[in-house]
């Protein structure tokens, strides 16, 4: 019987998607542009967040968007209301951004013009936490309706990212949402990383969150 031999296929997709993602981040470096990727599922406030972030910071940096989604551009539309620039990645099916869509985003975005450029990822808690985009930083959504089990079902996402936000937390006293259960989950899998808990909605605990950010990227441009 003859041997057949095996390619690993997604091993060497993952392998020229990391040499990019790695080039991707040390132009960004040395244009001092910072680069977050925010990552969640459908529906846990990816654009909300952005909105209110853009409105918290604007006056201090330049700010740039870029939206993927499988099909629409209604959240582009939204960010763009806000005299915002934002470029809109329809990927027509697949279910996360890799380096090489980032690169042509942010080539058309001229991304040397900005300070920092949010990434709002494809809604998946799979799929965006295999490929490195390049990314400076890696931050994650979970909204409280979701559950407090998240990290036990999907620990890869909660891994990679760098600082976690935990949204609508005006829904916890109508749910059985253990925050400290929750806290310590994510601490076992990625001891040190950041959990901010706030509102979208009522803006509850979104000055820390925008603190966080505005120092990371203020030491990056400084480093």
């Amino acid at each position: 019987m003859q041997d057949i031999k095996l390619i690993e296929v997604k091993q060497d997709i993952l392998s020229e998607n990391k040499e990019l993602a790695d080039n991707l981040r040390t132009r960004l470096q040395q244009e001092k542009t910072f680069l977050l990727n925010l990552m969640s599922s459908p529906g846990a406030g990816k654009t909300s967040l952005i909105q209110k972030t853009i409105e918290k910071l604007q006056q201090e940096f330049r700010i740039g968007i870029i939206e993927a989604d499988i099909d629409s551009m209604v959240d582009s539309e939204k960010i763009a209301s806000l005299g915002i620039t934002a470029i809109q990645l329809r990927t027509g099916g697949f279910c996360h951004l890799d380096a090489s869509m980032l690169n042509q985003a942010l080539e058309d975005l001229e991304f040397q013009d900005f300070d920092l450029i949010i990434v709002e990822n494809i809604g998946n808690l799979v799929c965006p936490a295999e490929f490195d985009i390049g990314a400076i930083k890696n931050a994650m959504i979970l909204s409280v309706p979701e559950g407090d089990d998240k990290p036990l079902k999907y620990p890869a996402m909660f891994s990679v990212s760098d600082v976690v936000v935990l949204n609508k937390i005006d829904y916890l006293q109508l749910t059985e949402f253990d925050t400290l259960e929750f806290k310590d989950r994510i601490n076992s899998l990625n001891a040190g990383a950041p959990v901010f808990e706030l509102s979208c909605r009522t803006e509850d605990g979104l000055t820390d969150w925008t603190t966080w950010l505005k120092n990371q990227i203020d030491s990056f441009i400084q480093g």
